[in-house]
């Protein structure tokens, strides 16, 4: 069985996170969504586990960072090509998030660009090319 990922993110407004995530391609999985928290599928082994700030906070006592001022993780998901890449990032942007709040990187082999939601966390999306990856030596 492949692992599977829970991100788990602190919102302030979960519908508008919601609604995010939903134009960025994420479905939402309502037997795991309430007032409180909302599970959004990013694929069949990632899911974005949207938490309200009471909510949160019945996980851990350590203090919630402003996202848009302080980072504590980047995100990386994988994309099948370059445009995919920049599809992505258009959509984040288009539905309330920055685009590229990183650096683009172009290294011809390997392109990445990111994007903030709407609380400031920071996703970043890249493509490689299988091809370009050395053999283990």
């Amino acid at each position: 069985m492949s692992k599977m990922i829970f991100v788990n993110l602190p919102v302030t407004d979960l519908k508008r996170s919601m609604a995010f995530y939903e134009a960025v391609g994420a479905v939402n999985n309502p037997a795991f969504t309430d007032d409180t928290a909302a599970c959004m599928v990013l694929s069949d082994t990632i899911y974005a586990m949207l938490l309200t700030h009471d909510k949160w906070r019945q996980f851990t006592s350590k203090r919630i960072v402003d996202a848009h001022v302080d980072a504590q993780v980047l995100l990386c998901l994988s994309a099948d090509n370059r445009d995919e890449v920049s599809s992505l990032v258009d959509k984040a942007s288009g539905a309330g998030g920055k685009a590229d709040p990183t650096p683009v990187q172009d290294l011809g082999f390997m392109y990445g660009r990111s994007f903030e939601d709407p609380d400031g966390h920071i996703w970043e999306v890249m493509w490689m090319d299988p091809s370009a990856i050395p053999p283990h030596g």
